[in-house]
């Protein structure tokens, strides 16, 4: 039996045949392109799940940053804290020492106002004392003694100046009366004699010489006579031509002009105390 080299195919075998082949072709087709789908949604995936990640990590980075920050700024504002105690601390003691001193104030003024009470009257009675030393004792530099006296006594009646200040001028004053009393000391004023035949005082330019307040002697500009004030009288008296000498070695031990030495000297008291005996040169 012969078989035919070819077999012929119906048309509708031949259709269907191609059919297949273009069906399978499709289906090849679309399974690459159904696995190139995939590929591209698995890449997107990808992407979208690397972004999501990278978004969580710098949200995570982000929040790390916040969390030093804000232990940074907690351990700042523990530090504050920490030093505001301690300077309330520092405070409450300052506030307790201020009180303490307050305190101490409060009895010092009562008892400085208590002082007060008692430093006026003292006052008075020692510018009183100045009175009496200078209306009693010798006129030694009457006129600023007297001007001196007077400004204590306005001084008094000022409230502007504090009692402390009042105190201390009138112990200056007190200071220059002692040193008048242990001092040889020499100036110029004016001296009135006894009066004369027309019954008035003889006025005389002079230079006064005085030491401590036991002498004080007045000695004319030309040297030619000298007087003795004389506490007792209350008045000028000349004094003898043989004491002359005595006096103007004793006007220039004053001026400087020679050495200290014993002087012999009359004396315008009664009775000198024994502490002026010694004659120390004025400053």
């Amino acid at each position: 039996m012969q078989f035919p080299s070819s077999i012929t195919l119906p048309r509708y075998a031949q259709a269907s045949t191609k059919l297949k082949g273009i069906t399978l072709a499709l289906l090849v087709i679309s399974s690459f392109s159904a696995q190139a789908d995939s590929l591209d949604n698995a890449r997107s995936i990808e992407r979208q799940t690397n972004q999501v990640a990278k978004n969580a990590q710098q949200k995570i980075d982000s929040n790390s940053d916040q969390s030093f920050q804000l232990q940074a700024e907690v351990e700042r504002l523990q530090d504050q804290v920490d030093n505001l105690s301690l300077y309330q601390t520092h405070l409450k003691k300052l506030v307790e020492s201020q009180e303490a001193e307050k305190v101490s104030i409060d009895d010092q003024l009562t008892n400085v106002e208590e002082t007060r009470q008692g430093v006026v009257p003292l006052m008075y009675h020692m510018i009183d004392g100045l009175q009496s030393s200078l209306e009693q004792g010798v006129p030694v530099r009457l006129v600023s003694r007297e001007k001196r006296l007077d400004e204590l006594k306005t001084l008094m009646g000022r409230s502007d100046i504090s009692d402390a200040e009042k105190y201390r001028r009138i112990l200056e004053a007190y200071q220059i009366e002692m040193d008048y009393g242990s001092k040889l000391g020499i100036y110029e004023g004016q001296i009135k004699l006894n009066q004369d035949n027309d019954g008035q005082d003889d006025t005389r330019q002079v230079d006064l010489l005085y030491v401590g307040k036991v002498v004080l002697l007045a000695r004319s500009k030309d040297s030619q006579h000298a007087w003795l004030w004389s506490q007792t009288k209350q008045q000028w008296r000349e004094v003898p031509a043989d004491q002359k000498s005595d006096i103007n070695q004793a006007y220039a031990l004053a001026n400087k002009q020679q050495a200290p030495s014993l002087l012999r000297l009359p004396l315008s008291v009664t009775q000198a105390p024994a502490s002026n005996s010694s004659i120390q040169e004025a400053k």
